[in-house]
C-alpha cells in the first residue's frame, strides 16, 4: 500500500511540474509576442514622429521663404517706384534703381524655383505678413555675443573673401550655426565652441565644433557616432539638401560635438 501511495504522489508531482512547465513556456511566448508588438509600435511611433518633424520643419522653411520673397518683392516695388519718379530727371539714378530691382528679382526667382518645388503648400494662410528680412551671416556677431553671455565662449573664424550670398543659403548657414551653438549650450556638454565659415568659389562651408568629455574616457553622456535625429538636425538636413549640399553631425572621439555643412553656391 505504501509503495502505491508513493507512486501516486510522484505521479501527481510530475504532472504538476509538467503543467507548470507548459504554463511557463506559454507565458514566455506571450511575453515575447508582447515585446515584439511593443517594439513594432514604438518603431511606428518613431517613424511617425520623424515624418511629423520633417513636415513641421518644411512648413517653417516655407514660412521663412515666404518672408524672404515678400521682403525682396517689397524692395522691388519701392525701387521701381523710385526709378519711375526720377527716370526723366536723373537717368543714372533711375538706372541704379532698376538694377536693384533686377538683382532682387533674380534672387527672388532663384529662391522660388529651388525651394517651393520641394515644400508642401501651407494648409492655411496668414493675413499679416512680416516684411522684415530673415537672419543672415551678417548677424552672426550678435548671435555669438548672446551665446557667450549665456555661458559658452565662442571663437569665430572667417576664411576666404566674404561676399553676398543667395538669401536662402545665407539663412541656412545662420540656422546651422544657431542650432549647433544652442544645442551645445542647452545640453551642457560644451566648454567652448569654434565657428568656421569658409567662402570658396563654388561652395560655402560651415563648421561648428564644441569641446566636451571624450568618448574614449567613458565619461561621455552619449555614445559615439551619429546621435539621434532630433528635430533640429532633421530640419538642418532638409535645409541643406534643398540646395544640393550635405550636412554631417556627430560626436567627436576627442570630446564634444561637430556639425559640418557644405552648401553649393551655384545651381547645376
Amino acid at each position: 500500500m505504501v509503495p502505491m501511495v508513493g507512486w501516486l504522489v510522484a505521479a501527481v508531482a510530475a504532472l504538476v511540474a509538467a503543467l507548470l512547465a507548459v504554463r511557463l513556456v506559454r507565458t514566455r511566448r506571450a511575453f515575447t509576442r508582447a515585446l515584439e508588438e511593443r517594439g513594432w509600435l514604438l518603431e511606428r511611433e518613431r517613424e511617425a514622429a520623424a515624418r511629423g518633424a520633417v513636415d513641421a520643419e518644411r512648413a517653417r522653411i516655407a514660412r521663412e521663404l515666404h518672408d524672404i520673397v515678400s521682403h525682396n518683392v517689397s524692395l522691388m516695388v519701392v525701387q521701381a517706384g523710385a526709378a519711375r519718379q526720377v527716370v526723366d530727371a536723373d537717368a543714372d539714378e533711375a538706372t541704379a534703381a532698376l538694377r536693384a530691382v533686377e538683382s532682387a528679382g533674380r534672387d527672388t526667382m532663384t529662391e522660388l524655383r529651388h525651394l517651393l518645388g520641394v515644400l508642401a503648400p501651407s494648409a492655411g494662410g496668414e493675413d499679416e505678413v512680416d516684411l522684415a528680412p530673415q537672419p543672415s551671416l551678417s548677424q552672426l556677431s550678435p548671435l555669438v555675443d548672446r551665446i557667450a553671455f549665456a555661458g559658452l565662449p565662442v571663437e569665430v573664424r572667417i576664411s576666404g573673401e566674404p561676399r553676398p550670398l543667395p538669401s536662402g543659403v545665407d539663412l541656412t548657414a545662420y540656422r546651422i550655426i544657431q542650432e549647433a551653438l544652442t544645442n551645445a549650450l542647452k545640453h551642457g556638454d560644451g566648454v567652448k565652441a569654434e565657428v568656421t565659415v569658409r567662402y570658396a568659389e563654388k561652395y560655402l562651408r560651415v563648421e561648428v565644433l564644441n569641446t566636451g568629455p571624450s568618448v574614449l574616457s567613458g565619461s561621455s553622456p552619449r555614445p559615439p557616432g551619429n546621435p539621434g535625429e532630433g528635430r533640429g538636425l532633421l530640419g538642418l538636413r532638409q535645409r541643406v539638401a534643398v540646395f544640393g549640399g550635405d550636412l554631417d553631425a556627430r560626436r567627436r572621439l576627442g570630446g564634444g560635438f561637430r556639425v559640418r555643412a557644405k552648401i553649393p553656391l551655384e545651381r547645376p
